[in-house]
């Protein structure tokens, strides 16, 4: 089979032996879990439990409010203790639970249905159970797998290209789970009855490619795409194109191009949601860089501490110069490790050389690499001038808001200019002028 991707991109290194090879491990949580009510695109939930009183593990906490929005379930067995604003990765301070941990792991009584299972259930399941975008998005899966016409839908993809830097976490699930993450897609494709399954996976994976071929060789609606390993090779859209020569754009949905895309992980927890009616409460997170001092893979409950996290893994290098959540290429820096693991959580990064502080920046040269591997073929430079030049009109005009913020723009670029950075400081200009009409 050919191998399938799309125009553009780079290849940085991916930093992937580091933790690829390590079995995951669990980790356990100390004294207390702090767990945000809003892990999702879309409206927070809101809290259902008080100060003082008593958890099990999986019992809802905080209830979606509206259809856009998902679910949020105890991580633990224990006592709320608070109910207020704690810090997260990206800076900010949101609603969070507090619970102090009793060390019993009391689970709820989970009630699910026996086979056939119907679309209602299905669908019901996923939503009950708080199942989001694992990819990084946190989209409720539930609204994904609700579009307006089922028939529609020709291809449901499985996001298995882990195209960022470093991060393993999917690539463990396959070498562990993958029969519940085929299942999981079997769950998915019941739903939408002309679909096709394609479990999509970047060929630096060869292992998983012939072990996932291997399992669905007698599943007439699955097959396994390799796709040609480089970055963003992982984004919904270019994963469309690389899949189904498909283009979608900032106005549509993948559902307009006939095509679902769920993430491994959440197709794993589909399994879990609909089969078990297990909720979301933990999931693998990638602990690595050259900063940590034993890279690898925990399954780690919501709510548990990044700094935590990074003991589990054997602390940090005295040396570190950078922290990320998520990946180096679209990840946040973070200024503290004491913010919890939430949903969007993928990975832990130390690196002891912060390239990007260190990078001496120039004037542009105009030499055109930012457009030579941009995925979506803008001219990025222009359009960072027209940011920084606060020309809301010229950016629109340039195809502004198709950006993607990748990161790919900067990778490339000789003179170390922060397009992107540029860029998505304009979107948010844009987005918000738009609101206000």
């Amino acid at each position: 089979m050919a191998i399938l991707t799309f125009k553009g991109g780079v290849h940085p290194f991916d930093g992937k032996e580091l933790a690829k090879d390590v079995p995951t491990k669990r980790i356990f949580p100390e004294k207390e879990v702090v767990i945000p009510v809003s892990q999702h695109i879309g409206a927070p939930a809101e809290p259902v439990v008080e100060v003082g009183e008593r958890v099990l593990k999986g019992q809802l906490i905080a209830k979606a409010q509206g259809f856009v929005s998902a679910n949020i379930h105890a991580s633990v067995s224990g006592t709320v203790k608070k109910i207020e604003p704690r810090l997260v990765a990206g800076g900010a301070k949101v609603l969070s639970i507090v619970i102090e941990n009793d060390q019993q792991y009391e689970e709820m009584n989970y009630e699910a249905s026996k086979e056939p299972w119907s679309k209602e259930y299905i669908r019901e399941a996923v939503k009950d159970c708080g199942v989001v975008g694992l990819g990084g998005a946190c989209f409720p899966t539930h609204v994904k797998l609700t579009p307006k016409d089922d028939q529609a839908i020709d291809y449901v993809i499985v996001n298995a290209a882990e195209c960022e830097p470093y991060i393993t976490a999917d690539y463990r699930r396959l070498k562990e789970q993958p029969k519940e993450v085929v299942e999981g897609l079997k769950i998915i494709l019941t739903l939408f009855e002309n679909a096709k399954g394609v479990i999509a996976v970047e060929d630096n994976k060869p292992d998983i490619i012939a072990s996932l071929r291997q399992m669905t060789e007698h599943e007439q609606r699955i097959e396994v795409a390799p796709l040609k390993t480089k970055y963003p090779q992982g984004s919904e859209r270019h994963i469309i194109y690389a899949v189904t020569k498909r283009k979608i754009n900032s106005k549509m949905l993948p559902a307009d191009a006939g095509c679902i895309v769920d993430n491994v992980d959440t197709v794993y927890n589909v399994y879990q949601a609909v089969k078990y009616h297990k909720p979301l409460t933990e999931r693998i997170v990638t602990v690595s860089g050259d900063g940590v001092a034993n890279p690898a893979n925990f399954i780690v409950p919501f709510g548990v501490s990044h700094q935590q996290l990074a003991e589990e893994a054997g602390g940090l290098d005295e040396a570190v110069e950078k922290i990320l959540s998520g990946g180096p290429m679209m990840g946040q820096a973070m200024f503290t490790l004491d913010v919890p693991v939430i949903k969007g959580s993928s990975a832990l990064l130390a690196l002891k050389h912060d390239d990007v502080a260190h990078a001496k920046q120039t004037n542009c040269m105009n030499c055109g690499k930012c457009a030579q591997v941009c995925p979506e073929g803008l001219i990025c430079a222009k359009l960072a001038q027209a940011a920084d030049a606060d020309d809301m009109e010229l950016f629109v005009k340039l195809y502004g808001m198709e950006c993607i913020e990748c990161g790919t723009c900067n990778y490339n670029c000789p003179a170390n200019r922060n397009i992107t950075q540029s860029v998505r400081t304009m979107k948010r200009k844009v987005q918000a002028a738009r609101k206000k009409g």
